[in-house]
């Protein structure tokens, strides 16, 4: 049975996940002026990341790699989340989200090596 803290860093990981995609879809809709390039930005940059953290990076991926790999899905995935945040012009909130996002990550990979999380990744 999971303890308290792994199912908070788990429910934590996931809205995290999402507010990336929501960070992702808004810095979409921000970058540019035409309303269709807007909606396609919103709905195709957090897409491309929903696949690529499906394939690689979910506990339940699709194609298995390395934990190595899975970090460098995750650290793209947030960093990139984190700069379309200070994109949209809120930098201390991108800082605050990045930091808790890596803090998460590292916690819950642990956490999930040492058999205490969800499994798989």
């Amino acid at each position: 049975m999971k303890g308290a803290v792994a199912v908070f860093g788990d429910l934590l990981a996931f809205v995290l996940e999402l507010a990336a995609l929501g960070f992702l879809a808004w810095w979409g809709w921000s970058a540019v002026d035409p309303v269709a390039l807007r909606l396609l930005l919103a709905v195709a940059v957090p897409g491309a990341a929903a696949t690529v953290w499906g394939l690689f990076a979910a506990p339940k991926a699709r194609i298995r790699v390395p934990v190595a790999g899975v970090l460098v899905v995750k650290a793209l995935v947030f960093g990139g989340a984190a700069l379309a945040l200070a994109g949209v012009g809120h930098g201390t909130a991108a800082v605050v989200f990045a930091v808790v996002a890596a803090v998460n990550t590292a916690m819950v990979t642990v956490s999930r090596r040492a058999g205490g999380g969800l499994a798989g990744h």
